[in-house]
């Protein structure tokens, strides 16, 4: 072999040990830390007391919402419950080659940079009320730096390990105590704090916390072990301060300050991710990660389908009118493992409201909670498979890819498997319908009007605000209402999920252009009860074709069939008919190409609700049109919805890259690129010893090659690339279609030929990394790489239809501020 085939090697196979973690078991055949304890599901179903009481204020019945005692027990799982997912977040700190470690990011250590008196600065974490920043070392937290309990303040309940007894595994009840299933508080909503079971009394005698927070070469140590674990709750990704009661100091909200549902807006991805924070900017991890602006991250990143592609994570407002859309047209048929979800069904009574979602054998009726629609299975399937995406029964779920780095196939995760082998999963199961009352009681909209000191934005013109309302039914309701006219005799949108989707939706399309469509719409949105129990979305499936928005989140594939989540997806989504194609730009030319989008369920994407529009800005399903504010007061929102807004409707505002000069089109914008050299590390504990030396003598010859002692550095990856040309790379080809998937190999062998021959005696490794370019983008996934640009109905963009004027378009802003 080779020189150079050997250090590419030698990356591939560090890499690779980082996430396989060695010999693993057949998937199948391993049982959950909570079963090995011998503890049934049943131990985890418990009373809880309502501590979350002060949360979710609103005034939208007249009065502070009140809950049932399930909802309650709901509200407290969706803040607490973690099913054991410290596992998981405990072994992404190898995966991912130390850039991630959730014990940092919790801490307040002089030697981050951050703590709890700029959390929501920095990281954009929501302080949770009652603590104190760490100014020392705890002794009784094996010296780490961890918020305080204030002792003005009464004790956490679920931190009670006699009334929620944890599970007894390892080294718990032996070197460290057992604590509570709960876990205990962090001094961060969403994050719970569980010891360690590896922590034993070697990895006691060897534990230093100030090494830990000051010793690359021990904090890098891929065989550390740590005290605690950390897990994560729902409210990690969905707490956020009240759009209509925020805190006066964002730093030190109170609990009525806080929503549950409102979403995490303001998270800083490529921060929490990365506990290095922008000091690590000149990493090719924090590249990849910086895709995601505040508010936004990749859900597939763990189980990463090699396709870079962040979300906003969504705000949670009127699930009973969503789920009265449901009932209308989100009809799905069930097949394989998708039939072992759990439905209402299972649990409510058949004179319940909630009986009406599923009909046997195979039928379900859905929100579609994912923005590409693919979680469609029923409400309770798509709460459920959360739990697993953030680490319940990672013992299973991890054997199925590999996490962060990809590289091996990936088949699905069964439902069946972890019904046998988790007791976590059946507690979930047994919990969730009470978490999905509590979404249905607390999820009113936050309107405007009840924010502070809102009467300045308020102040309108009232014929514009009319004006608005019109111009809303005749451009936007059809997509962002959930009161419609009736449909026109013979399209039955109820039954066209799956292959006959698409002429099904061109028909209910074309409708909307009509006048009968538009006058009828007009009347519904002039009525009084216009925005009552509006969900402000018909749910549907659009074609992005029509949107004209980037493709990469609309096709990603963790949902088709035989991947990931293959059990948690419909029959219908999986025979849904492609889109069609799309122009996209060409990332290294910036000539038009056209991109022929997948069948099989991609090429779709549900409109967002306009809820509390007002107070969930910047737009687009990535949040990248309109200016990020990290304040979350009344001005600030306003101020980012104004900009947003107009970008949204003047899209000639929006950033473009250089790339595309002066040039205004739908399909210019921003592309993601590297903002700095940036190199790839992987920590010498990462690489077998009998590969070391092998590194050592590869430096000499190679001196792009970096590191120090038998750590490898590899770089520069060069300032201006488009990140996504390395992370859409994709190696297997294995979601192609047969027919292409022998001439992907090919490329694939073609562009290892390439790299070995140029890197070969070459001391500039950016430079030979931009000579592949060309063939790393044929490899791509998602090759749509510019990520701010669609949605442009009433602009100059939609050649579908007359443009609105300006004025209207003012008219329009004015009545969406009252959403």
């Amino acid at each position: 072999m080779r020189p150079a085939a050997t250090i590419i090697l030698l990356v591939i196979l560090a890499l690779a040990a980082a996430g396989c973690g060695g010999n693993e078991p057949d998937p199948g055949t391993v049982r959950d830390e909570a079963m090995r304890a011998g503890l049934p599901p049943s131990h985890f179903v418990r009373a809880t007391p309502d501590y979350f009481h002060e949360m979710d204020d609103n005034l939208v019945r007249g009065s502070r919402p009140s809950y049932t005692q399930d909802e309650i027990e709901g509200r407290n799982m969706w803040m607490v419950w973690t099913g054991g997912n410290d596992r998981l977040w405990n072994r992404l700190t190898q995966d991912s080659l130390g850039s991630f470690d959730l014990l940092k990011t919790i801490s307040s250590h002089r030697q981050l940079g951050y703590g709890r008196h700029n959390r929501w600065a920095y990281l954009g974490l929501v302080n949770e009320p009652c603590f104190t920043e760490a100014t020392g070392p705890d002794p009784n937290r094996f010296g780490l730096w961890l918020d305080a309990r204030d002792p003005g303040c009464p004790p956490d309940p679920f931190a009670n390990e006699k009334d929620y007894p944890g599970v007894a595994v390892g080294a718990r009840g032996k070197t460290v105590a057992v604590g509570s299933y709960y876990g205990e508080p962090t001094g961060i909503l969403g994050l719970r704090l569980f010891t360690n079971p590896d922590f034993d009394e070697n990895a006691r005698r060897r534990w230093s916390s100030e090494r830990f927070y000051n010793d690359k070469e021990y904090y890098s140590d891929r065989d550390l072990v740590r005290p605690y674990r950390v897990g994560m709750t729902c409210g990690f990704c969905h707490v956020g301060p009240n759009p209509i009661r925020p805190p006066a100091d964002a730093e030190a909200p109170r609990w009525e300050n806080l929503s549950a549902l409102v979403g995490a807006q303001y998270f800083w991805w490529d921060r929490v991710f990365n506990w290095m924070g922008t000091k690590n900017a000149g990493s090719v991890f924090y590249q990849a990660l910086h895709v995601s602006r505040p508010g936004t991250l990749d859900t597939s990143l763990v189980s990463t389908d090699n396709i870079n592609n962040p979300r906003t994570m969504n705000a949670v407002y009127q699930l009973r009118p969503r789920m009265g859309q449901a009932k209308a047209w989100g009809k799905e048929k069930l097949a394989g493992g998708g039939l072992d979800n759990k439905q209402f069904n299972h649990y409510v009574a058949a004179d319940d409201p909630l009986a009406v979602f599923f009909a046997k054998p195979d039928t379900t009726w859905t929100p579609r909670v994912l923005k590409d629609g693919s979680d469609s299975v029923g409400a309770l399937g798509a709460l459920n498979r959360v739990y697993l995406n953030i680490g319940l029964f990672s013992e299973e779920w991890l054997l199925h890819f590999r996490p962060l780095l990809g590289g091996k196939p990936i088949s699905p995760i069964p439902i069946a498997t972890a019904q046998k082998n988790s007791a976590y999963w059946l507690a979930t199961e047994m919990q969730s319908l009470k978490m999905a009352r509590y979404l249905l009681a607390g999820s009113d909209p936050h309107y405007l009007k009840d924010a502070p000191d809102s009467k300045k934005y308020l102040g309108d013109d009232p014929a514009a605000v009319e004006r608005g309302k019109v111009v809303f039914a005749e451009v936007c309701a059809r997509c962002h209402s959930s009161k419609l006219p009736p449909l026109p005799g013979g399209l039955d949108l109820e039954n066209a999920n799956g292959p006959n989707y698409l002429a099904a939706w061109n028909a209910y399309w074309a409708w909307t252009k009509t006048d009968g469509f538009k006058t009828a719409m007009r009347q519904k949105v002039t009525e009084p009860d216009f925005l009552e129990s509006n969900y402000l979305s018909s749910e549907l499936r659009v074609p992005i074709t029509l949107l004209g928005i980037n493709a990469c989140s609309p096709i990603g594939t963790n949902a088709i069939r035989n991947n990931i989540w293959d059990n948690f997806s419909s029959e219908s989504y999986k025979t849904l008919p492609s889109a069609g194609s799309i122009t996209i730009r060409h990332p290294l030319s910036g000539k038009e190409m056209n991109y022929p989008l997948p069948a099989g369920g991609r090429g779709y994407i549900r409109p967002a609700s306009l809820v509390s529009v007002w107070a969930t800005a910047p737009f687009l399903q990535n949040n990248t049109v309109g200016p990020f504010e990290y304040s979350p007061s009344v001005d600030a929102r306003m101020r980012s919805f104004e900009r947003s807004i107009e970008q949204m409707l003047w899209p000639d505002r929006r950033d473009v890259d250089p790339l595309f000069g002066n040039e205004k089109s739908p399909t210019v914008g921003i592309i993601d690129r590297i903002t700095t050299d940036s190199y790839l590390e992987v920590p010498e504990s990462y690489i077998s010893a009998p590969l070391r030396p092998l590194v050592k003598l590869s430096r000499k010859i190679f001196p792009f090659l970096g590191g120090d002692g038998a750590a490898l550095r590899v770089g520069p990856f060069p300032k201006g690339m488009p990140i996504s040309l390395i992370t859409n790379v994709d190696v297997l080809g294995e979601d192609l279609p047969p027919a292409e998937q022998d001439a992907h190999k090919e490329r694939v062998k073609n562009l290892v030929k390439r790299a070995l021959h140029d890197l070969k005696g070459q001391t500039d490794f950016g430079a030979a990394l931009q000579g592949l370019a060309e063939d790393m983008f044929a490899l791509a996934k998602c090759k749509d790489l510019v990520i701010n640009k669609g949605h442009y109905f009433g602009t100059d963009y939609f050649k579908e239809e007359t443009p609105l004027g300006d004025a209207d378009k003012r008219a329009l802003i004015s009545f969406l501020k009252t959403l």
